[in-house]
């Protein structure tokens, strides 16, 4: 990897050099990724699956090969790949499926840790179809309660939906074991994978998960594209959310038929530059390759909460280091995260501060929010030295 990659670095934030430290936000974009984009518009811009024209046949080809990339970058199927807008919307998809499976006394189980997108979406199913939610519960580390899974998880439980890695907490839950004791009570295991493809390698077979959901964005690629993946015969069985477009197989005044997978589900004019930059994204990360990667993010989180804390006043949230991912959230004592935030960027350090789209785990952890530093494959050591100096000096401002 090479930081030279990545334009935005180069620049200075009050006059400082920037250090990028909100990750599991968005993460920055390497000039290939920028450049597959802009040759997509300069060069074949066109629509997809719809001409016989030489740049119809060009964004075609690219935009079904980023579908291939995408399926071997998670060891899946082609016809198991499609392509959303984001993580969000491809967990809105499997929730809106199960409106017609659903009835009451049926049981959704989440997570404690759970995002937002992840919440939301299936409280929306359980208000139309009356079924009721249950959540794995965490313990102080912030870790599942393990212990609780064959007695959350029953025969009424139709859909499990958790975090492969929390945006919060960073812990690294065990979605293997999670989706063999789900399918042994016949559910159906939807993973919110946001925050672990772009840090570790992923195998959708290993993991026998039958939904995953991630965005291009948290994994060096462009907004507005993110990838639902689902088993096959699952796909096939179920109804699309969007009609009109690419999805049609053929339509008469009466009626109409759905195109094969994974189309069936992309309606309309599909996001072809995102796509040119989601693939162009992989193949920087396979390059250098997810194993590395991983590696990377752990010595950095290890190197920061050492460096955490070994400082007074500092409150770290979730499990150590070889538990989590590359995430540490923190309060410095009696110190709302949003002052921390700001006065870290004024020294050039961008992090978040907030609750993180995670109110029910605010709540439970008896905090407001909290300041979240989260890494990737181009923060350094000498980065976190700056923003523990920074961080210090925020403690020193705060407690004057």
């Amino acid at each position: 990897m090479n930081r030279n990659d990545f334009p935005i670095l180069k620049r200075k934030v009050h006059g400082k050099d920037l250090v990028y430290f909100d990750n599991a936000a968005t993460t920055q974009k390497p000039r290939q990724v920028i450049e597959a984009i802009k040759k997509y518009y300069e060069e074949y811009n066109s629509n997809v699956h719809r001409a016989v024209h030489q740049l119809s046949a060009e964004a075609t080809e690219a935009y079904d090969k980023a579908h291939e990339k995408a399926a071997e970058f998670i060891n899946a199927e082609f016809e198991e790949i499609i392509f959303t807008k984001n993580t969000t919307e491809s967990i809105n998809i499997v929730a809106n499926s199960f409106l017609s499976k659903l009835k009451p006394g049926d049981e959704i189980v989440l997570t404690q840790m759970e995002h937002h997108s992840n919440i939301v979406p299936w409280q929306q199913a359980a208000k139309k179809t009356g079924a009721r939610i249950k959540y794995i519960e965490i313990d102080e580390k912030g870790e599942l309660k393990l212990q609780q899974l064959r007695k959350t998880i029953t025969d009424k439980t139709k859909i499990v939906a958790v975090t492969h890695v929390s945006n919060v907490l960073g812990t690294i839950n065990p979605i293997k074991k999670i989706c063999r004791i789900a399918h042994e009570k016949g559910a159906t295991v939807l993973v919110d994978a946001a925050q672990s493809v772009p840090h570790m390698p992923v195998d959708v077979k290993e993991l026998d998960c039958d939904f995953l959901a991630f965005s291009a964005h948290k994994m060096l690629g462009p907004t507005g594209i993110g990838v639902l993946y689902g088993k096959k015969d699952i796909l096939g069985q179920m109804e699309p959310m969007m009609f009109g477009g690419d999805m049609i197989k053929e339509v008469t005044f009466e009626t109409a038929s759905w195109n094969e997978l994974p189309w069936k589900f992309e309606a309309g004019t599909p996001n072809m530059a995102g796509a040119a930059g989601l693939a162009a994204a992989i193949d920087y990360l396979k390059s250098i390759g997810m194993d590395k990667i991983r590696q990377h993010d752990y010595e950095l989180t290890k190197y920061a909460t050492e460096k955490l804390q070994s400082m007074e006043g500092i409150e770290i949230y979730g499990p150590s280091p070889e538990k989590k991912g590359s995430v540490i959230s923190f309060n410095l004592k009696n110190v709302h995260p949003h002052d921390v935030s700001s006065i870290l960027d004024s020294e050039g350090i961008a992090v978040r501060g907030g609750h993180h789209c995670a109110m029910p785990l605010m709540k439970l952890l008896g905090i407001q929010g909290s300041v979240r530093a989260s890494f990737y494959l181009y923060n350094t050591k000498e980065e976190i030295d700056l923003f523990a100096k920074a961080l210090e000096k925020a403690r020193k401002i705060m407690n004057d």
